[in-house]
């Protein structure tokens, strides 16, 4: 570790915790924290939560460094007032890998780095032996189950269970580590994905914004819109969607898949067949990208997740609970910590077209005073329980946690 006085990021501007300056010292100096990951181009959940938890440590007086291969959200990270550093952390290459070690290794040594959070697996590998090199603090956030089928790859999984302290994006993630990898649960500590409660707020959805998407997307006035969001890849379930829509034998409603196929043309074709041979071509459309999705949200009268393998946490379910829309999701992973049943959504078996299709026909009947009290309870469930500010907060007593620790050793 630096010999240095104390380190400590606040959780909020300007507040201080007891402890945060140990006896003798005077003048504690904020955290240096370098996040890790393959590239920030995606619109995914690990990319998103790595510019705001950099934001979170810039507020709280510490400064925030994120190293990857760059991409689109680099420009997100200056507006926050954090910094990046681009390096192939993209790369599965072994010698490219071992090489990253050296260059983490300068980068903690050069801008004085005080803790590394790794955050995918081919960099945490060079990020663990680089801050076993040079003393460094060490956090993982553990984002999927991943593929365990061989001891091959689980010991390539099991870098992201090599943290002083590992993240669980949700308690289904931290048993599935327990269970898989035998990581001690005092090792683990479990914070949700977090809501962005202004973006996804009701009342910041403009009724233009909604119309001009409906417009875009040329749905008919008065009829029930059906959302199912997600990329277009077959354990999203969106051919049991489709089935299921399929039973409900009605002509008036519209159902959106709202995803990109990243590449997976075969199956976008097989999704497009199978709308044909139930004749929904004018009830089913596969919409490839959504720039607005909380204007998608907002017209929407039901929101779907149908995924066939259990969800690490369930974005979409949230989200869409934000803003009070009804949701159904399959009863595994993430799913059933943040569903609560007949309340702010319902719950159905996973790759069951038939249940599914009950549950649909159950919330399209819904009057308008069932509807209001399931809006204002699933607002209230996301902001007790999934909102940002928590999340970062937690993070940030991570770091807290593991710097004093790594203080007293």
């Amino acid at each position: 570790m630096n010999e240095q006085p104390d380190q400590t990021l606040n959780t909020a501007p300007g507040e201080t915790h007891p402890g945060d300056i140990p006896s003798g010292d005077t003048t504690p100096r904020v955290a240096t924290v370098l996040q890790v990951l393959p590239a920030l181009g995606s619109s995914g959940g690990v990319e998103r939560g790595t510019v705001e938890i950099a934001e979170a440590i810039v507020e709280a007086g510490g400064r925030a460094i994120v190293a990857s291969a760059g991409g689109g959200r680099v420009h997100e990270l200056a507006r926050v007032k954090a910094e990046h550093v681009t390096l192939p952390m993209d790369s599965k290459n072994p010698l490219v890998m071992y090489n990253n070690i050296a260059r983490l290794a300068e980068l903690v040594k050069r801008e004085n780095i005080d803790l590394i959070h790794a955050r995918s697996r081919a960099p945490a590998w060079s990020a663990w032996l680089a801050a076993k090199r040079t003393g460094c603090a060490f956090v993982t956030t553990f984002h999927g189950t991943y593929n365990a089928g061989n001891f091959l790859k689980r010991r390539y999984n099991a870098i992201m269970t090599q943290g002083d302290r590992v993240i669980a994006i949700s308690a289904f993630i931290a048993g599935h580590m327990r269970r898989i990898y035998g990581v001690p649960a005092t090792r683990i500590k479990i914070i949700p994905r977090g809501v962005d409660l202004y973006r996804f707020d009701p009342a910041q959805v403009s009724a233009e914004r909604v119309i001009k998407l409906a417009n875009d997307w040329r749905l008919a006035d008065g009829m029930p819109v059906i959302m199912l969001p997600g990329r277009l890849t077959r354990w999203k379930g969106q051919a049991v969607f489709i089935n299921a829509v399929a039973q409900l034998e009605r002509r008036d409603l519209r159902c959106l898949i709202v995803g990109g196929d990243q590449g997976r043309s075969e199956y976008r074709a097989e999704l497009e067949a199978l709308v044909e041979q139930h004749d929904l071509g004018e009830v089913v459309r596969i919409v490839d990208h959504c720039d607005d999705m909380p204007a998608a949200y907002m017209l929407s009268d039901v929101v779907i997740s149908a995924s066939t393998d259990p969800e690490a946490f369930g974005r979409v379910i949230v989200e869409a609970q934000a803003l009070g829309r009804p949701v159904i999701a399959t009863e595994h992973g993430g799913a059933t910590e943040t569903v609560v049943e007949d309340q702010t959504g319902w719950l159905v078996p996973p790759g069951e077209s038939e249940p599914l299709s009950k549950a649909l026909a159950h919330v399209l009947g819904l009057d308008e005073t069932q509807r209001a009290a399931l809006s204002e309870a699933a607002i209230a469930n996301v902001r007790e329980h999934f909102s940002k500010q928590s999340m970062c907060e937690k993070t940030l007593e991570v770091y807290n946690e593991v710097l004093h620790e790594r203080g007293r050793a």
